[in-house]
């Protein structure tokens, strides 16, 4: 797929952007809302990143939440682990941020036209991935059926939980959630994100998965995958988690002959099954 081009005439310089802004959501996620000057747009496809700066603290890619289809800027979520996430979590509404992108691979929303599709996010996996269903549901005419599948470790640490719930609520929408451990609360399904396969039917020949997760997740979800029939060249996967710099000169993301934040992070899986450390 070809690899968009950003609007900035220098990759290395960050433009100026404003948290206009920023929310908890889970103990360690917040969602930040971003503006760019003049509200331009930042011109994103989903599935790609930005290099996101806090001035005398230092860089991080973080993947784009929001589909360009959504008017207001775009969305990060943020997980809390180092000393850049830790002072964007601490960032108040005003609050200026370096924006350099974006970057990368995009999912494949023209193939994807005609076709059923079945997106499987684990935890912070469905961060990007949300990127692609809202553009879906924007443009609902254009695809067939949406099975969305949501798996997280607990129900405190669920991601976008009134979204969901509208997504659930839709009669377009085939939408199934799990969690590994449940509390005195829940009430919904328990175990493993595997478990939701066995719920649903569809056919293989006109069906492309994404699957965004941690990577022990690939390996059991591209399982079920191949063992209902899907092809590998109708499995996509993003491996957002290895990038750093984000323009192929740090060397962080190499597998193999391959640079994530420059081939990816969006690959159709056919094209990295075979490559050692993929996954």
């Amino acid at each position: 797929m070809t690899q968009a081009t950003t609007q900035q005439p220098d990759l290395y310089t960050p433009t100026i952007a404003t948290v206009v802004r920023n929310e908890p959501m889970t103990a360690t996620e917040n969602l930040l809302q971003i503006e760019l000057p003049d509200g331009a747009a930042l011109g994103h496809q989903p599935g790609q990143f930005v290099e996101v700066s806090v001035m005398g603290v230092g860089e991080a890619p973080i993947s784009i939440s929001s589909s360009p289809t959504r008017p207001g800027g775009f969305e990060l979520v943020v997980r809390r682990l180092g000393s850049v996430t830790t002072a964007l979590h601490n960032m108040a509404v005003g609050a200026k941020l370096g924006i350099r992108g974006p970057f990368g691979t995009t999912f494949p929303t023209e193939e994807a036209k005609g076709k059923d599709l079945l997106f499987v996010g684990g935890g912070i996996g469905m961060v990007p991935l949300r990127s692609f269903i809202q553009y879906v549901l924007d443009n609902r005419d254009d695809y067939g059926r949406v099975m969305i599948f949501f798996g997280s470790r607990s129900p405190a640490e669920r991601l976008f939980v009134e979204e969901m719930q509208g997504w659930a609520a839709r009669d377009d929408v085939e939408f199934l959630e799990t969690v590994d451990r449940g509390d005195e609360g829940w009430t919904g399904c328990t175990g493993v994100i595997t478990t939701l396969y066995p719920k649903v039917e569809f056919d293989p020949a006109t069906l492309l998965c994404t699957i965004v997760g941690p990577p022990i997740m690939y390996k059991f979800c591209i399982f079920e995958c191949k063992s209902r029939e899907i092809a590998s060249d109708q499995i996509w996967v993003s491996l957002e988690r290895r990038m750093k710099c984000g323009v192929g000169k740090c060397g962080h993301c190499q597998i193999g002959h391959l640079y994530v934040c420059q081939d990816g992070p969006v690959f159709r899986y056919s094209d990295i099954e075979n490559l050692r450390g993929a996954l």
